[in-house]
């Protein structure tokens, strides 16, 4: 299905899978009365520049801290006045998922006709996103104010074939990558130019991306969670309504129903302790306050992609130039820094239960490190090891970027927040998260092995028989790392299947 751009229909707004569809070539068209919305809002803006006497910024003067001084005279001469300086990005290119899933949240705000960009510019970006044209962007260069400045500096660059970017995923001049894929070299004219790179949409895109693919880490949690309650044979004690709702925490007893939803049908073994390790019987508790932090952090990311980050704001109803600083990324910043922490904490969760289904002393009767013949073969050990240097690689990443301010550009940005980083760190995090629990699904399919009659609990037992399609059990040791990224992928399939 093709994304409308509709801006007169509430309803019609950005989700977060539409943001992951456009890692692929996506169909992107504008209403017809967003399209009549644009137009004004361009004319608007040409009407002002056309009768002069009225400061515009970007438009009529120089940029940032220069912005006491006279711009260019010709439109097309300013709009290269705006990006050619932009072009100092440093590292390695972003992912593409990301770059294309910014330019998609990139052409919904200048969608609203406040920006003043022209048609042409939109068609272009909605063209790019029908191909596989993706613009080559550093990772650094963004402290996340005035928007995302250089790195959409890049994308803009791209657009009229300067830099490079990739077709068909295969990294190119720009200019031979818009002939690839049928695609011509954009000129901007009026504040074209400083309307692509002058908002958030870098971090509100690897924000979002950040957070559909935590929503899934945290429901495989949840399965996770179950499946080794039930191969450990551990009463659901700790899953009473009752006690929940005590804790006073919704999402706590949304996670107890949920994990009592798995386990129906489990048969504990009632050779158990009274009180389970933390690892089993505070995971509502845990995944409970992961989701309650996660509703907060996704409410910020999703108004952010369907708000307008761009300086100045043109009504023209109102024939009003609005300057301002609707491009600080301080919303998003503090809350991809807290998915950073939420999916850190889900890492030390899912090492833990690693550790505990892999301990004799500890694993109701299984063999150490989920061996068959201890010594002689070691099984899940590397993954173990892995898994560990994971989580503390993650807790390392944790540092927040959003207070990290650091006066720039002349000390016009005296404080910035460090959005940019915050969100792609957050992605980092995420993709992280899911090859934990890989590792972990790929010793609880061993165990489910090991363990005579396996899951006693059928959606338990589901889910181990889509593990055993792609993971065989370890009879001799073998390399594991793409058993684990396999797994990944099993897990998430699987809860979005539910």
């Amino acid at each position: 299905m093709p994304i409308v751009l509709n801006v007169q229909n509430p309803d019609a707004m950005l989700t977060l899978g539409m943001l992951e569809r456009a890692a692929r070539p996506i169909e992107v068209r504008a209403a017809d009365k967003t399209t009549a919305q644009v137009e004004r809002g361009h004319a608007f803006v040409q009407k002002i520049l056309a009768e002069g006497g009225r400061p515009v910024y970007g438009a009529t003067t120089g940029f940032g801290p220069l912005v006491d001084f006279h711009g260019r005279t010709a439109q097309e001469d300013q709009c290269d006045n705006a990006l050619q300086h932009l072009t100092a990005g440093q590292g390695p290119d972003m992912p593409l998922p990301v770059v294309r899933a910014a330019m998609l949240v990139r052409v919904r705000s200048l969608s609203r006709g406040l920006s003043g960009i022209s048609p042409a510019a939109i068609e272009a970006l909605c063209a790019a996103l029908g191909t596989t044209f993706t613009p080559a962007v550093p990772m650094v260069g963004s402290v996340g104010a005035s928007g995302d400045l250089v790195p959409l500096a890049y994308v803009a660059q791209s657009l009229r074939g300067v830099g490079h970017a990739y077709a068909n995923g295969v990294r190119m001049p720009a200019a031979r990558a818009l002939a690839e894929v049928g695609l011509t070299s954009l000129t901007f004219t009026g504040r074209d130019a400083l309307s692509l790179v002058n908002g958030t949409s870098v971090t509100s895109a690897a924000g979002g991306l950040a957070m559909a693919s935590l929503r899934r880490s945290h429901e495989v949690a949840i399965a996770l969670s179950a499946l080794l309650t039930d191969l450990l044979g551990a009463a659901p004690a700790f899953l009473s309504p009752r006690l929940l709702s005590a804790f006073g925490h919704p999402e706590t007893t949304q996670v107890g129903q949920q994990l009592s939803g798995w386990l129906e049908g489990s048969v504990p073994s009632d050779t158990r302790s009274l009180q389970e390790p933390y690892s089993v019987r505070c995971t509502p508790q845990l995944l409970g306050a992961a989701r309650s932090a996660m509703d907060w952090a996704d409410q910020v990311v999703r108004r952010e992609i369907e708000g307008v980050s761009d300086n100045p704001l043109f009504f023209a109803d109102e024939d009003l130039v609005a300057h301002g600083g609707n491009f600080f990324g301080q919303p998003t910043a503090f809350a991809a820094d807290l998915l950073s922490i939420v999916a850190t904490q889900l890492g030390n969760l899912a090492e833990r239960q690693l550790d505990l289904l892999v301990d004799p002393n500890r694993n109701a009767g299984l063999p150490p490190m989920l061996s068959p013949l201890a010594g002689e073969h070691h099984a899940v050990q590397g993954v173990q090891l892995a898994a560990t240097a994971t989580v503390v690689a993650m807790r390392r990443l944790c540092v927040p970027a959003s207070m990290q301010s650091i006066p720039t550009n002349l000390h016009n940005q005296d404080i910035v927040p460090f959005g940019t980083q915050a969100a792609l760190t957050a992605l980092d995090q995420a993709k992280s998260l899911r090859l934990l629990h890989g590792s972990l699904a790929v010793g609880l399919r061993q165990a489910a092995h090991l363990k005579p009659g396996g899951a006693s609990a059928p959606r338990c037992a589901e889910l181990v028989a889509a593990l055993a399609d792609v993971v065989e059990p370890i009879l001799h040791d073998r390399p594991l790392d793409a058993d684990v990224r396999a797994a990944a992928d099993v897990l998430d399939r699987a809860v979005g299947e539910r």
